[in-house]
């Protein structure tokens, strides 16, 4: 493995979200002084891959050979010998030293070089809505954590984009146009998405009437895009201003101790992974019981706001096209298509997650992630998580596709090599990123149309 990029800077500053009253969200508690250290820990797929992640470890997505990689302080090496994990240090990383807070107002606020707030996200949807209202829709679909509690937080926001015809972008599995639906952040630390959400809003709207294959594609398709799927989570991160905080999971504080983290683990973060919280296989693989992991799964499935919200939005724009059980295939005429940005590993993931035995429609489903790969150039791998990483229950593509038939991807997009590596890359890399992106986002939502239906 390269060595790390320093562009995970402020890793050392993993956030945390504590407090004693629900209705003024306490400050995050101080972060340990020191450096960061990611462990090579030899973790083969299998059942010892899912031990390093049941112990509530920060594991990466990135794999070489038989080792897993995990991210923490200096103690975590102790924690890892601890439970019979031989974890040695890849690499040590200082965090960068910046200004705090944010730069600019409105849809122009942005935060560690360039990456945009949730207020201006949320400003450029209401302003793309104004400037394209022949195409733009923007949609409120829940609320989040925060909001709920009469503490802050915010509306949980998408947008349709499509030449509008009459009954479009409603809130209807019965739609006249086959529809895709991307989104990001909902593990809020992985600020790479959230910024490519934004470029392909743009790239739809300034190109119809200009760019031939864009006015085709919204001439016959819906696209729906959730920009920010864990708003309060990324408040979290954006709080850190120039130095962004790794928070990956909502909120949340009330289902365990609120003191995440511990002096025992001070990478411990309080919340739940939204992506370990939905009701396919909830509790299974890839998830933990400990509130303060990285991947706790939440007290029960479907018990955050963001994720039931999220279940309703999707059954809202897809027809169930998929009979119960594992093993029945989705109807051959099943529309639409789903696609979850994470990051930073170049890799197209495939239903199933939750393990290693192949989809009921695993050729087409694999042949289009194989597509997706290529399109993004080399480098790229594709392949179900536990053939690439290890198993997870609980996921949202999990979820899609046993719910509702309907292809779901997960792209974890970036890597763990270079100047442009982990989850805070210099914003200045945004565009290689986009470079790669915009290919498979426009052959994605091509394929809404009949997905499982060859070319």
């Amino acid at each position: 493995m390269k060595r790390l990029s320093l562009a995970l800077a402020g890793a050392a500053s993993v956030a945390f979200l504590v407090g004693t009253s629900v209705a003024a969200p306490p400050p995050p508690q101080p972060v340990p002084d020191g450096p960061t250290y990611v462990y090579r820990v030899p973790a083969p797929l299998g059942q010892k891959a899912q031990d390093l992640l049941a112990r509530g470890f920060d594991v990466l997505e990135q794999r070489d050979g038989d080792d897993l990689f995990v991210l923490g302080t200096q103690d975590v090496h102790r924690r890892l010998a601890d439970v019979g994990f031989a974890g040695s240090v890849d690499q040590v990383m200082s965090p960068a030293r910046f200004a705090p807070g944010t730069r600019g107002t409105g849809v122009n606020e942005t935060y560690y070089g360039g990456y945009r707030t949730i207020k201006a996200h949320y400003a450029h949807l209401d302003q793309t809505g104004w400037r394209y209202p022949r195409l733009a829709t923007v949609v409120d679909y829940g609320d989040s954590w925060r909001k709920t509690q009469g503490a802050g937080g915010y509306d949980l926001k998408a947008i349709c984009i499509t030449r509008r015809t009459p009954g479009d972008c409603r809130l209807t599995p019965t739609a006249r146009k086959p529809r895709f639906l991307v989104s990001a952040q909902v593990h809020a630390r992985e600020i790479t998405t959230g910024d490519l959400a934004w470029r392909w809003i743009d790239h739809l709207t300034t190109g119809y009437g200009r760019d031939p294959e864009v006015t085709a594609l919204l001439d016959t398709t819906e696209v729906w895009v959730i920009p920010i799927g864990n708003p309060d989570g990324v408040q979290i991160v954006q709080s850190g201003g120039d130095t962004p905080k790794l928070q990956r999971k909502n909120a949340n504080h009330t289902n365990g101790p609120r003191h995440c983290p511990t002096t025992q683990d001070p990478n411990a973060q309080a919340g739940i992974d939204l992506n370990r919280n939905l009701s396919a296989q909830w509790g299974d693989n890839g998830t933990s019981s400990d509130p303060c992991s990285q991947v706790y799964r939440g007290p029960k499935a479907d018990s955050e706001v963001e994720t039931r919200a999220l279940e309703r939005l999707f059954r809202s724009l897809y027809p169930d096209k998929r009979a119960p059980g594992d093993t029945a295939p989705a109807d051959p005429d099943t529309r639409g298509m789903v696609v979850t940005m994470h990051s930073a590993l170049n890799v197209v993931l495939l239903p199933w997650g939750y393990t290693t035995t192949p989809s009921p429609n695993d050729g087409p489903l694999r042949a289009m992630a194989r597509d997706m790969a290529q399109l993004a150039g080399p480098g790229w791998e594709y392949g179900q998580p536990g053939e690439l990483l290890y198993t997870a229950g609980g996921s949202i593509d999990d979820w899609v596709y046993g719910e509702l038939g309907v292809p779901h991807y997960t792209w974890e997009i970036g890597n763990w090599e270079g100047d442009c590596a982990g989850f805070l890359p210099a914003y200045s890399c945004q565009d290689g990123h986009w470079a790669k992106v915009k290919p498979m986002l426009t052959y994605a939502a091509r394929k809404a149309a009949n997905p499982y239906g060859g070319a």
